[in-house]
């Protein structure tokens, strides 16, 4: 019985934890709602770049922000309002990529420019106008071209 009991508990707190991973909630707001770090961020890099839509995405305790830029430019940013992905159909401003991987860039693929760049928890990966995706170690180390 007791068993039973352990097991039924067990059951119930996996579906708790389940039903809180899957409310995620995202949200249209005005960009005058956006973190100053955020708008900081967009007005320093992208100065040219009107900010058409922006996303808050709550998932379970923590938000995030999705920012949708004229020029057809997706910032993404993190529970701690740091930038974690830029995605463009053109090449990204220079002061939005470290300058190792600008370098290696520049030096390995010349007719190329980058058009996306994206943080994890271990690395950074580019995106090459060719359709290359590059990966470096979070200091701009690089690791491979990964298809």
């Amino acid at each position: 019985m007791n068993t039973t009991k352990f097991f039924k508990n067990i059951f119930l707190l996996a579906l708790v934890a389940t039903f809180l991973v899957a409310c995620s909630d995202e949200e249209i707001i005005p960009s005058s709602e956006l973190p100053s770090s955020i708008k900081d961020y967009v007005s320093t890099h992208f100065p040219a770049n009107e900010i058409i839509q922006v996303v808050k995405d709550r998932d379970g305790f923590s938000k995030s922000y999705d920012v949708i830029l004229a020029g057809s430019i997706s910032l993404e940013f993190n529970k701690k309002n740091n930038i974690t992905e830029i995605s463009s159909i053109s090449q990204l401003p220079d002061s939005v990529i470290p300058e190792k991987i600008r370098q290696h860039t520049a030096t390995n693929f010349p007719d190329n420019v980058i058009i996306g760049w994206e943080l994890d928890d271990r690395n950074q990966q580019v995106k090459l106008n060719n359709g290359l995706e590059l990966e470096f170690t979070k200091s701009g180390d690089f690791l491979r071209i990964d298809n």
